[in-house]
């Protein structure tokens, strides 16, 4: 008897060792068939077709009329959020990945559950790996009236896209003032990056009929969460246009074929025909990124990129960056690491023209696998604005050579080439 338990028992387990794995294969193929070839560069950032090709390829389209305010580190970022939701008499609308707990959470807790209990639709949706407030800062929300979701929470019907999260950062406040860049909500992020303990980041107020296209964003990802859709003024009012930038809110989730954010990214650089400036928190580029950073060196295009350095959440994947570096070290592309602290920002700059902002890692994570939201603008003004920016954080950071990057430490090498093999697999 025993013996045929213990082969009941071995069966068991060997199924669900099977199960498990079925998952982890299915988890770790959830994304699009990625771009493997070169972009022809038919078009640069002047031309018309450029704009055209951006909304029609990737859409929506492109719309003018818009107001999008940078807000530079916690400081700035956090006290424009709160007195955005503070003035919120309709909805708000809150989509994000980081949500940790701490005095930061406190504030948007407190907000976010007074002005519920004054009548205001509050809609809260949480990673379900990435949202780690606790429970009582959630119970207290949902006691004052806030509807809380958890994205991908695990059910049964959902196991094999458990490695599908979103990455997005969303906040939209009657469906008039839009947030969105790369700042999570918690307290790393708080302060003017002044030292390790306070993040180096960048997020956009953003107003005008963009903002529409920022909240039907979330309203997908509700809907997936919840099955609930999202209509009627108080979520989507009217929003006219009044003078300023072009402007696009594009979305990106598995499943989406074209609607890739390496497709973004890629045709963006394709169209380079001056300067491309890259900051990336996380940025482990695949072949075809190398190749169209390559070859824009190749057609005279100056690409400079920041990255963090030894303040780095995440080693492994400083380490996994490190062994792509050759190919561009070698083409003529400047990376540097940013020195005062974790540096976080996600923006690409082309031509000094076209911005693209927002919540995408430059990986094939952020490309392939996560839910994503950029906001892009088309407007020199602006994106002159940003390069501003951009070079004040490069004369905080140190140029790394062809030469340190070949005479780092064997052990180094080794490390960072096991650290590509494996973050390739994730």
């Amino acid at each position: 008897m025993r013996s045929h338990a213990k082969k009941i028992a071995g069966l068991l387990a060997a199924a669900c060792g099977g199960v498990l794995l079925a998952l982890l294969v299915a988890n770790l193929g959830i994304g699009d068939k990625q771009v493997d070839t070169g972009i022809n560069p038919l078009h640069q950032t002047s031309d018309p077709q450029f704009v055209r090709t951006m909304g029609v390829l990737l859409g929506p389209d492109l719309i003018s009329g818009n107001a999008v305010q940078e807000l530079i580190n916690g400081d700035q970022i956090f006290s424009s959020m709160l007195l955005a939701m503070r003035s919120a008499r309709r909805s708000i609308t809150l989509e994000t990945y980081i949500f940790f707990s701490g005095s930061i959470a406190r504030e948007f807790v407190d907000v976010l559950s007074e002005r519920a209990r004054s009548g205001v639709k509050v809609l809260v949706l949480l990673d379900w790996i990435g949202g780690q407030l606790d429970d009582g800062q959630i119970e207290r929300m949902r006691r004052s009236g806030v509807e809380v979701r958890r994205y991908r929470a695990p059910r049964w019907n959902n196991l094999h896209m458990l490695n599908n999260r979103t990455h997005r950062k969303l906040l939209v406040v009657d469906g008039a003032i839009g947030f969105t860049g790369g700042v999570g909500i918690a307290d790393k992020w708080r302060g003017n990056a002044l030292g390790p303990s306070q993040w180096r980041d960048t997020h956009f107020r953003v107003t005008g009929p963009v903002v529409g296209q920022m909240q039907a964003t979330f309203a997908d990802n509700w809907l997936e969460a919840t099955g609930e859709v999202l209509h009627g003024p108080d979520y989507l009012p009217a929003l006219p246009a009044a003078n300023g930038v072009l402007a696009q809110m594009y979305s990106a989730s598995p499943g989406g074929g074209a609607r890739s954010m390496q497709l973004l990214y890629l045709l963006s650089i394709a169209a380079a025909r001056k300067t491309i400036d890259i900051s990336a928190s996380y940025f482990v580029p695949d072949e075809a990124a190398i190749a169209e950073l390559v070859a824009a060196r190749k057609r005279g295009v100056r690409v400079r990129i920041i990255l963090p350095g030894e303040h780095i959440d995440w080693d492994f994947v400083r380490r996994a960056s490190r062994a792509h570096w050759g190919p561009l070290l070698n083409a003529g592309v400047q990376i540097s690491e940013y020195q005062p602290t974790m540096y976080h920002v996600k923006m690409m700059i082309v031509d000094e023209v076209w911005v693209t902002v927002g919540s995408t890692n430059f990986d094939a994570r952020s490309f392939a696998i996560n839910d994503e939201a950029n906001l892009d603008v088309y407007d020199a003004a602006f994106a002159r604005r940003q390069t501003t920016i951009f070079e004040q954080d490069l004369q905080q950071s140190r140029r790394i050579t062809l030469a340190d990057w070949q005479e780092r430490p064997w052990h180094d090498k080794a490390l960072d080439f096991a650290a590509s093999l494996i973050g390739s697999q994730l």
